[in-house]
C-alpha cells in the first residue's frame, strides 16, 4: 500500500471548534477515507495548538492555568470530532513533551545546518494576539487587524531571534510556482505576488511570556526567550512522525496539508523555508480552503457568531451536517451557512432524493422478490453511472480537491436512479408475469446502483453509507470492499431488510428557533 500522510491545521486551544474548523476536518476526513478506499496506507493527523500569548491570556481571564485550559479544550475537541466521525489516526498536542523536544531539535538543526539564518534583531511593530503575528499596514483597518476586528493591536518592541526568510525567496518562488505544491491557483497567485513584493524576515522568538517552548539559545545579554508560536505550531506535522527519531521518514514528507486561507502565508512560505534551512524535505502538497460564512460574514472564536457544533449535529445528525458543508460550501472558496438552506438541501437531496431511492428500492425487493436480490446484468444505467463516477475520482485528483463536485457527481447517479424507477415502473411490471424478467432486471440494477453509492458516499456520510450497506444485505462494509472490490461485486442473492428511513423528511422549524450564535449575542 502507498503511504498517504494527511494533516489539518491544528486548532488554537482557547475554545471549542466552530463550523470553520468542522468544515476543514470533515473535508480532510473525506479525503482520508477516499484514500483508504483506494487502498492507500493513510495516516491522518489532527491536533491542538496549545502555546502562545492568546492561550496564556485566555487562561488568566478564566482564572485557570494554561495547562488546565488546554487540557479541557482538547478533551472537548476530541469529543466533537468523535461526534462528527472524524477518522483521525493521531491527535497531537503541542504541549506534549515529545513535540517540544522535536521543536527544539529542529531549531538546533537550523542553527547547525544554516548558521546564518537565525540572527538577533530589535523590532517594533503592531502585534495581533488573535493571529499571533505582527501586522503590516495593509493588514490593519481602523487600527485593528482585519481578521480580528474585535481585538486591539498591541505595539511591541523587543529584541528577538529572527529567521532570515528573505534568503529563501528564489527557492520558495520556484517551489510555489509548481502546479502541484500550492492549490488552488488563486492561492498560488496570491503567494507568488507576496514573494514578488519582497519577503521580510520573521521573528522566531518572543519575550515577555513563558507559555511555550523555550528557544534553544538565549539572546545576547542572557535572556532565554520563548519560541514564537508559529515556529512551535508548524513543526507539529514533523514531530508527529517521531522526528528526530531516525524512522520519521516512514511518514515524512507529508503528502497533503489541508489549511484555511488565512494561514496560507505561514504554511506556503515560513514552513517550507524552515525545512529547507534544516535540510529536510518540504511537504508535497498544500490545499487551501475558504471560509464558512454566517450571514455573509466570517466568524471566529474571538469574534463570536459561531454555531454550537453539538447542537448542530443533534438537529439532523452528523452525516447530514457533513453532507451540507461539503456540498454547499465549495472546497476551493467561501460559502454561506444558514439553517434555511440546510433544510432545503436536507429535504431535497437527502430525504426526497437519496433516502427515497433507497427506501423504495428495498421495499420493492421485499415486496416483489421476497427480500432476495434477483440476478441481473449490467446495463445502460451502470454505464452512465461509470462516467459520472470517473468525474468523482477526478475531484480527488492532482488538479484539485473539489469535494463539492465529487458529491455532485454521485447525486447525478441518484437522480438517474429515481428517473429509472419512474421510467421502468416496477409496480406495473409486477402485474404481468410476462414482465418478470424485466422486473428482476430493474430491481437488480437499482441494488447495484445503491451499493455503488454506499461506497462512493462513505467518505462523506460514513454512518448512513454503512447503514444502507447493511440494509442491502451486503457482505463486509463499504470501507472493506473499497473501490476495487466494487468491480467484482455481485448483489445477487443478498437479503435486504428495510430499516428506519436514512433521512426522514423534516418540516421546517427555522421560524421556531434561533441559532446558538444568536443566543450568545
Amino acid at each position: 500500500m502507498a503511504k498517504y500522510f494527511l494533516t489539518c491545521a491544528i486548532d488554537y486551544a482557547t475554545a471549542d471548534p466552530h463550523q470553520g474548523h468542522a468544515f476543514e476536518k470533515i473535508g480532510a476526513d473525506a479525503i482520508a477515507r477516499y484514500h483508504r478506499l483506494m487502498g492507500d496506507d493513510v495516516h491522518f493527523l489532527v491536533g491542538m495548538d496549545e502555546h502562545g500569548q492568546k492561550v496564556a491570556q485566555t487562561a488568566a481571564e478564566r482564572k485557570v492555568s494554561p495547562q488546565e485550559l488546554v487540557d479541557a479544550v482538547a478533551d472537548s475537541t476530541e469529543e466533537i470530532w468523535g461526534l462528527l466521525g472524524i477518522s483521525y489516526d493521531q491527535f497531537i498536542r503541542t504541549s506534549d513533551p515529545a513535540h517540544k523536544a522535536g521543536v527544539r531539535r529542529l531549531l538546533e538543526q537550523i542553527f547547525e545546518n544554516s548558521p546564518e539564518d537565525f540572527y538577533e534583531k530589535s523590532y517594533a511593530g503592531w502585534y495581533c494576539v488573535g493571529c499571533e503575528a505582527f501586522k503590516q499596514d495593509n493588514e490593519i483597518a481602523d487600527g485593528k487587524c482585519i481578521l480580528h476586528p474585535t481585538r486591539t493591536l498591541e505595539w511591541v518592541e523587543e529584541k528577538n531571534w529572527f529567521f532570515r526568510l528573505s534568503a529563501y525567496a528564489d527557492r520558495l518562488k520556484k517551489l510555489v510556482s509548481s502546479d502541484d505544491f500550492l492549490q488552488p491557483k488563486s492561492r498560488r497567485n496570491e503567494i507568488l505576488s507576496l514573494i514578488d513584493s519582497g519577503l521580510e524576515d520573521v521573528s522566531a522568538s518572543r519575550s515577555r511570556f513563558s507559555w511555550g517552548v523555550p528557544f534553544p539559545r538565549p539572546v545576547s545579554g542572557g535572556e532565554t526567550q520563548t519560541t514564537y508560536v508559529w515556529f512551535d505550531a508548524l513543526p507539529n506535522y514533523l514531530t508527529a512522525t517521531g522526528f528526530p527519531n531516525p524512522d520519521f521518514e516512514k511518514l515524512w514528507p507529508a503528502d497533503l496539508h489541508v489549511i484555511g486561507k488565512d494561514i496560507t502565508r505561514f504554511h506556503a512560505l515560513i514552513w517550507p523555508a524552515m525545512l529547507m534551512a534544516a535540510g529536510l524535505a518540504v511537504p508535497k502538497r498544500i490545499w487551501v480552503h475558504g471560509f464558512v460564512l454566517v450571514g455573509g460574514t466570517r466568524v471566529s472564536k474571538s469574534a463570536g457568531g459561531n454555531l454550537d457544533l453539538r447542537d448542530a449535529i443533534g438537529r439532523y445528525g452528523a452525516d447530514a451536517f457533513r453532507y451540507f458543508l461539503l456540498r454547499e460550501v465549495p472546497f476551493d472558496g467561501d460559502g454561506n451557512f444558514s439553517w434555511e438552506r440546510f433544510e432545503e438541501r436536507y429535504n431535497a437531496d437527502l430525504a426526497n432524493s437519496f433516502g427515497n431511492l433507497a427506501s423504495r428500492t428495498i421495499s420493492m425487493v421485499e415486496h416483489y422478490c421476497g427480500g432476495v436480490v434477483p440476478k441481473g446484468e449490467p446495463n445502460e444505467v451502470d454505464d452512465a453511472d461509470k462516467t459520472d463516477l470517473e468525474a468523482y475520482h477526478s475531484s480527488f485528483g492532482p488538479k484539485g480537491l473539489l469535494l463539492h463536485d465529487a458529491l455532485r457527481a454521485v447525486w447525478q447517479t441518484v437522480a438517474r436512479g429515481n428517473e429509472y424507477v419512474d421510467r421502468q415502473a416496477p409496480w406495473k411490471l409486477a402485474k404481468d408475469p410476462a414482465n418478470r424478467a424485466a422486473l428482476e432486471s430493474t430491481l437488480a440494477t437499482l441494488v447495484r446502483q445503491l451499493a455503488r453509492q454506499a461506497v462512493y458516499l462513505s467518505p462523506f456520510i460514513p454512518g448512513k453509507s454503512e447503514e444502507l450497506w447493511r440494509s442491502l444485505g451486503a457482505p463486509r462494509s463499504p470501507s472493506a470492499v473499497g473501490f476495487s472490490g466494487l468491480k467484482e461485486l455481485d448483489p445477487t442473492g443478498w437479503k435486504v431488510s428495510k430499516g428506519a428511513s436514512l433521512f426522514p423528511k423534516r418540516e421546517s422549524a427555522v421560524g421556531d428557533r434561533q441559532l446558538t450564535a444568536e443566543r450568545n449575542q
